[in-house]
């Protein structure tokens, strides 16, 4: 299909490339802008990529700098203060996503999109690696009658790569904003002081310390699944891999409870681990919503509406794409038990199975 190009702000960045390598192997014929402040680094990048450009971003701009040249979608992978890039994408009616704005965040974007619903589809996509949580969560909670608590943990290698704006987003959402979301019992609630910190077992059951956040998880799974508790936490330190005298890693832990469809009790812990640290995951999630806005999926371009992150990804094509580029699903079953890879269809077999095994013993 014919598509103008699409426009990565920040594209010369860590995620930036990663996005802009996925779209490039996935679709060799799609062009691509690569957007910065710096033109001669995105020029760069674009050469890298191969049919690609290198534009100079400038946000006080209505038109972001670009002048009048077609775009076909947006993704804005720093934080806009300005909300330029999508009062630009809305003034061109063409879809956009943004990966950075916390849950505090949201009023200026969530008000333009109210302001103008029907010029094209936003994304909020500040999800954490934009669906490697959300998407396996609600996945695994298929396997469920009644979803009473999802409690996740991201274990962040501290000798993971971070790009000038991811560190000022993580320290913007860690350190400036004061308390951090959680719903209990229904309600949701801020996080504060003590109440902030928590802590979990890493795959390699490590205890970390860790500390409440806000992502765009947290509001999806609650509506999603109607759960009345989830929580998100995260913990920076020593990826379980490396404890091994491996590479780093980055590490999601899914911890899901509640009851099967016959109301009996059940409950499932897995990881979702890339041993490439957390950059290539949150690059897979925005190219597989940039296809699925734009078309490039193979199915109908998205229509204008808000949207989160994982109502745009096909579970199957999702876990797919994750299993190429290295991804893995880990099974953490009961203490002493070996833990398994395996695939997200397993995951829930396997919590079917061990269900009808639990109503088994029961009964007799």
């Amino acid at each position: 299909m014919s598509l103008n190009p699409i426009l990565l702000v920040g594209g010369s960045g860590i995620v930036g490339q990663h996005t802009a390598r996925y779209l490039r192997d996935a679709h060799p014929d799609v062009p691509l802008l690569i957007g910065g402040r710096d033109l001669d680094k995105a020029q760069r990048v674009a050469d890298r990529i191969g049919h690609a450009e290198g534009v100079a971003i400038d946000l006080a701009a209505g038109d972001l700098g670009i002048g009048d040249r077609p775009v076909g979608a947006v993704a804005v992978l720093f934080t806009d203060q300005r909300v330029a890039g999508l009062r630009f994408a809305q003034g061109r009616g063409v879809p956009y996503v943004n990966i950075s704005p916390g849950i505090i965040e949201l009023g200026p974007e969530v008000a333009a999109y109210i302001h103008r619903p029907d010029a094209a589809a936003v994304v909020l996509g500040t999800e954490w690696l934009v669906g490697a949580t959300s998407v396996p969560a609600l996945a695994a909670a298929n396997a469920f009658g009644h979803v009473k608590e999802i409690r996740i943990g991201a274990l962040l290698d501290e000798e993971d790569a971070f790009g000038p704006a991811a560190e000022t987003d993580l320290e913007r959402q860690t350190q400036v904003m004061a308390a951090a979301l959680e719903r209990r019992d229904g309600a949701f609630i801020w996080r504060t002081g003590d109440a902030a910190t928590s802590r979990f077992r890493a795959v390699d059951g490590t205890e970390m310390e860790a500390f409440a956040l806000s992502t765009n998880d947290l509001l999806g799974l609650s509506m999603a699944t109607g759960a009345p508790d989830v929580r998100f936490d995260l913990s920076i330190g020593v990826s379980s891999s490396r404890r091994r005298g491996e590479p780093l890693s980055a590490e999601i832990l899914i911890e899901i409870s509640g009851t099967d469809r016959e109301g009996n009790p059940l409950a499932l812990r897995f990881a979702v681990v890339h041993p490439g640290g957390q950059m290539p995951l949150t690059g897979l999630g925005v190219a597989m919503v940039l296809e699925s806005l734009t078309g490039l999926g193979g199915q109908a371009p998205t229509p204008p509406g808000l949207y989160f992150p994982y109502q745009l990804l096909d579970a199957g094509s999702y876990f797919a794409r994750f299993k190429q580029i290295g991804g893995s699903i880990i099974d953490l079953k009961a203490e002493g038990q070996r833990h398994e890879t395996v695939s997200m269809e397993q995951i829930v077999e396997n919590v079917r199975s061990r269900a009808w095994g639990e109503r088994r013993h029961s009964d007799k």
